[in-house]
C-alpha cells in the first residue's frame, strides 16, 4: 500500500505517463476515509483507473494545474470537506484562526469559494477539458441557493465555475458511472442519464419526467419564489421517490438527475475495506500534521444517513433520509487495524455516523418505496411505523469491548435521545452509561421553548426532560457521576427574546451555564436558511420571525451565559426590552441584580458536579469559568496609615 501521487516526481515513480483523474482539493491529502477526496480515489483505482491528487493548490499561481500534465480523461474538484467558506468565516463573518484540514492548521492555504476558483484555474489552461465537481460545497449548492456570506441568492455552482458535471451526495455510485462513460469516449456534454448528477444543457429532452422549478431570475425576485423552490427540492431528496429537477437560466437550464441508490451493506463494507493509508501524507509531518485526523483515526464509522430530519441539518440535501450500515465484521476487521496502531492507548473514540445510534432504515418501507415526503420519523411524534430497537448496535459495541488492548469504547459523535426515549428497553441506555460514556454525554436538544423546538424539526422538550431524568438516575443507580452536556443553539428562526429569556430560565433552574453557544449559522441547504432568508418556514409558507441584526443575536447568545459579567449590557437590555424586569434583583429567580449593588458570591452546582462561583454582573474578572472574589476596598483610614 501506499499514498497516491502529489506531484509529477511521485507520479513517474509509478511508471505513469499520464493520470486519468487529477483531482484537485482544498484539503491538505489525507488517505483515510473519514475525508471524501480519499474514498473517491480509492474507489477510482479499485476500478483500474489512475488518480493523481493536486491538494490545495496556489491559486495565486494558476499554471499549478499543470503539475500532472493533461490528464487523459479529465479534472475531479472538490472544496474539501468542508465548505470553504464555513471553514473560513464564523457566523458573525469573522476570520477563524484556524484551518484543521491544513499542515499546522494555518488559515488561508485553500481560496473562497474554492471549487470556483480551482475550476476557473482549469479552465485557462485547459479549455475542453471535462470538469467534475463534488463534496459537500458542490452537492448544497447544486441548484440556485441562498448564500449567507453574499446575502443574496446565487446561481447553481455548475454554472460560476464552468463545470461540466456536479457530483451529489456521496458519490461512490455517480463517479464510476462517470469515469466509465467518459472512458468509453462519450462526449462529456452527452453524460445526462446518471443518478445523482446535475448537468446543464440548452435543450431538453422531449418526454423526460421531470419538475421545473421556478426560474432562476424569479427566485432572486421573490422570496415566496424562492421559498417554494427551495420546499420542491427538499420533496425531492430521496432515491426511490424523486423526480429529476429543472431550474431555467434564461438560455440554459440545469437540470438534477434523481439521487444515485443507497449503498447495501456489501457495498459500504468494500468501501471501507480499500487499501486506505489512514493518516495524513509524511510531506506534512514537518509542518505540524494535519489537526483533523486526531478526530477520526481511532473512531470507526458505523452508519450513513439521518432520518433524524432537524430544519438546520443538511444531511437530507447530501447523504439522505435512509440509513446505510457496514457490517459487524467490517467494524471489527478496522478496529483490529486500530489496535494494531503504535499510538492507539486502549480507547475506540468514537462507534457513529451522523447519528450513532441508528443501525437500519426507519422502516421497511424506506427499502422500496423511501422516506416519507412529507412527514418525518421522529418530528412531530415518533412515527407508528419507526422501527425503535438497539440490539444490533448494542452486539456491536459488545463485540468492539471484548476485543483485546481495547480498555474503552465510546460513543462520541451523538446519539438521537428522542430514538432512545422511544425505545422501551432500557438496556441501551444502561450499556450506554456503564461504559461508553466519558463522564459528559453531549447531547443536542438545541433548545427547550417548544415554539423554537417546532421551527427546528425537534421534538418537545418534554421528552428532553424525559430523557435527562431517565440519565440522571440510571447513573445513580450504577453509582457514577456522569452529566449531561446539552448543545444549546441560539438565534435559530421563530425564536424571539421570550423564548431566549425562557431558556436563560431553565438554565438557571439547572445551575448550568455552557462554556459555549452556537449561533444559528445560515448554511446552503437546509430549511432553517430557507426560513432565515426568506421569513417563511417553506413548509406551511406561514410566516417566522428570524433574529437577524448583531444586537438581537448578541443579546439571545448573551442571555444563554447570563451568568457572565461581560454580557450583563446585554441580558440587562434583553430583559428591558421584553418586559422581563422582574428577573433583574435579588430574589434566587432573577438572572442578574441591579447594579450598583454590593457583589455577592453565589454557590450553584455545576455540570460536572462541582461547585462554581458565579459573580452576576458587576464586572469581576473571570479565569476559567469561576469568577474571583472582589477586592477589598481601601478606605481613607487604611490608605493613610500604609503611607
Amino acid at each position: 500500500m501506499s499514498f497516491l501521487p502529489m506531484n509529477r516526481k511521485e507520479m513517474e515513480e509509478r511508471g505513469w505517463e499520464q493520470p486519468d483523474f487529477v483531482y484537485i482539493t482544498g484539503d491538505a491529502y489525507v488517505d483515510h476515509h473519514s475525508f471524501g477526496v480519499a474514498i473517491i480515489s480509492r474507489v477510482l483505482e479499485a476500478q483500474g483507473y489512475k488518480v493523481a491528487i493536486l491538494s490545495q493548490p496556489d491559486w495565486k499561481q494558476p499554471e499549478c494545474v499543470q503539475e500532472f500534465g493533461r490528464p487523459r480523461l479529465g479534472f475531479l474538484v472538490t472544496a474539501g470537506n468542508m465548505d470553504s467558506m464555513v471553514n473560513h468565516y464564523s457566523v458573525s463573518k469573522k476570520r477563524r484562526k484556524q484551518d484543521a484540514y491544513t499542515p499546522g492548521g494555518v488559515l488561508g492555504k485553500r481560496p473562497d469559494r474554492a471549487t470556483i476558483v480551482y475550476c476557473n484555474m482549469i479552465r485557462r489552461f485547459y479549455s475542453d477539458i471535462p470538469i467534475v465537481i463534488g463534496g459537500i460545497e458542490a452537492s448544497l449548492r447544486r441548484l440556485g441557493h441562498y448564500d449567507y456570506w453574499d446575502n443574496q441568492v446565487r446561481r447553481s455552482i455548475l454554472l460560476d465555475s464552468q463545470a461540466d458535471i456536479l457530483l451529489y451526495g456521496m458519490g461512490e455510485h455517480s463517479i464510476i458511472e462517470v469515469a466509465d462513460a467518459l472512458n468509453s469516449g462519450l462526449d462529456v456534454k452527452d453524460i445526462t442519464f446518471i443518478k445523482g448528477t446535475v448537468y446543464k444543457t440548452k435543450e431538453l429532452q422531449d418526454g423526460y419526467d421531470f419538475i421545473t422549478l421556478p426560474d432562476y431570475k424569479e427566485i432572486v425576485k421573490s422570496k415566496e419564489s424562492y421559498a417554494k423552490s427551495f420546499y420542491l427540492q427538499y420533496c425531492n431528496t430521496d432515491p426511490f421517490s424523486a423526480k429529476p429537477l429543472v431550474e431555467p437560466y434564461g438560455n440554459v437550464y440545469v437540470v438534477q438527475n434523481t439521487p444515485s441508490l443507497p449503498l447495501t451493506q456489501e457495498e459500504m463494507d468494500a468501501v471501507y475495506q480499500l487499501p486506505y493509508m489512514r493518516n495524513y501524507h509524511p510531506c506534512y509531518e514537518a509542518e505540524g500534521g494535519i489537526p483533523a485526523i486526531s478526530e477520526v483515526k481511532f473512531s470507526l464509522v458505523n452508519n450513513r444517513g439521518c432520518f433524524g430530519g432537524c430544519s438546520f441539518c443538511a444531511l437530507t440535501f447530501h447523504q439522505g433520509r435512509i440509513i446505510q450500515t457496514r457490517s459487524h465484521e467490517s467494524i471489527i476487521e478496522e478496529a483490529k487495524l486500530i489496535i494494531e496502531d503504535p499510538d492507539f492507548k486502549g480507547y475506540i473514540h468514537d462507534v457513529g455516523g451522523p447519528t450513532a445510534n441508528f443501525r437500519f432504515p426507519a422502516c421497511d418501507k424506506q427499502l422500496t418505496k423511501g422516506a416519507c415526503k412529507t412527514k418525518q420519523c421522529l418530528f412531530p411524534n415518533t412515527c407508528k411505523n419507526l422501527k425503535v430497537d438497539h440490539k444490533d448496535y448494542l452486539k456491536l459495541l459488545r463485540k468492539l469491548r471484548e476485543l483485546p488492548k481495547v480498555k474503552k469504547v465510546f460513543i462520541r459523535s451523538g446519539i438521537r435521545f428522542d430514538y432512545v426515549v422511544a425505545d422501551k428497553d432500557p438496556t441501551f441506555l444502561r450499556e450506554l452509561c456503564e461504559h461508553h460514556v466519558s463522564g459528559q454525554l453531549k447531547v443536542a436538544p438545541e433548545h427547550i421553548a417548544d415554539p423554537v423546538l417546532q421551527m427546528m424539526g425537534k421534538p418537545e422538550n418534554s421528552v428532553y426532560e424525559t430523557f435527562r431524568k431517565r440519565y440522571k438516575q440510571l447513573n445513580e443507580q450504577i453509582g457514577k457521576k456522569q452529566y449531561l452536556v446539552p448543545y444549546l443553539m441560539s438565534s435559530h428562526p421563530g425564536s424571539t427574546l421570550k423564548e431566549a429569556i425562557a431558556l436563560a430560565e431553565y438554565l438557571r433552574d439547572l445551575g448550568y451555564m455552557p462554556e459555549q453557544v452556537q449561533d444559528f449559522y445560515p448554511t446552503p441547504g437546509t430549511i432553517s436558511t430557507c426560513m432565515y432568508y426568506t421569513g417563511l418556514d417553506p413548509r406551511t409558507m406561514k410566516e417566522v420571525f428570524v433574529p437577524k441584526s448583531p444586537r438581537d443575536k448578541a443579546m439571545q447568545r448573551a442571555l444563554i451565559q447570563y451568568r457572565n459579567p461581560k454580557n450583563y449590557d446585554l441580558v440587562l437590555s434583553a430583559l428591558k426590552e421584553a418586559g422581563r424586569m422582574d428577573l433583574v434583583g435579588f430574589d434566587k429567580k432573577c438572572l442578574i441584580r441591579p447594579r450598583n449593588t454590593q457583589p455577592y458570591n453565589k454557590k450553584i452546582e455545576g455540570p460536572y458536579g462541582r461547585k462554581k462561583a458565579s459573580n452576576q454582573g458587576f464586572g469581576q474578572k473571570q479565569t476559567g469559568g469561576t469568577a474571583n472574589k472582589p477586592k477589598k476596598k481601601k478606605t481613607i483610614r487604611n490608605v493613610h496609615k500604609k503611607k
